[in-house]
């Protein structure tokens, strides 16, 4: 199982770093229109088009619309006047990824805050991994971003297709140190079920026990 356990944790960790793709130097110089604009956060250029009539929910080539083209780039106004423009926050882009998600795997707590605000739900299904923005936070330790996405209502015990729950995620994949504690007490204050264990029945105390995460066990205790 500890095999198993180590070649599905290296998987993932390689995957994540491929999974969630900015736009290149390449699809950047491509760009015109409304990608180009939110790509540069030019938000007056980006009401022109809008209305003028441009497709505010375009593809480039990978099926990322200005959107998220907005989100990778961190230019909150722009994905702002998108979504008042009628921009669908629900949008996927090809490998699975909302502007939410990306928004909490670059820790942008405030770009993740205005997603929701603007329509965009922490229950949506992302990821190749079939997860959740907030099993993407909890992963990497977003300790601020996790408590947005469980006050903005993200289910907390989704089980993505690994078998992994956010609260799993935390403890298998985290380095046991601070961000990780904090990511797993605020799971744990919210009521994520800490009974719920992975494929091989291992739960994440469990998981915590064998890394030796002693504030961990602490908490899951």
């Amino acid at each position: 199982m500890l095999r198993t356990l180590i070649v599905t944790s290296s998987l993932v960790l390689s995957g994540l770093a491929h999974a969630q793709t900015a736009p290149s130097a390449s699809d950047i110089a491509n760009y015109t229109g409304l990608h180009l604009a939110a790509h540069k956060g030019q938000v007056e250029e980006i009401n022109r088009l809008i209305t003028s009539g441009a497709d505010l929910n375009a593809r480039d080539q990978v099926g990322r619309t200005p959107a998220h083209v907005a989100a990778f780039a961190s230019h909150d106004d722009a994905v702002s006047a998108l979504a008042k423009g009628g921009a669908d926050m629900n949008a996927l882009e090809n490998r699975v990824y909302d502007v939410l998600t990306i928004a909490a795997v670059a820790n942008d707590p405030d770009m993740v805050s205005l997603a929701m605000a603007l329509g965009n739900d922490a229950d949506l299904i992302t990821s190749v991994y079939d997860g959740t923005a907030l099993i993407a936070a909890a992963h990497l330790g977003h300790h601020e971003v996790v408590a947005l996405l469980v006050a903005g209502g993200a289910p907390l015990d989704h089980v993505n297709n690994l078998g992994w729950t956010a609260l799993i995620e935390a403890v298998v994949l985290g380095n046991g140190g601070a961000d990780h504690i904090k990511t797993v007490q605020i799971l744990v204050d919210a009521g994520a079920d800490k009974s719920i264990p992975d494929r091989d029945g291992v739960t994440p105390l469990q998981h915590a026990i064998s890394r030796g995460y002693a504030e961990m066990i602490r908490i899951l205790k």
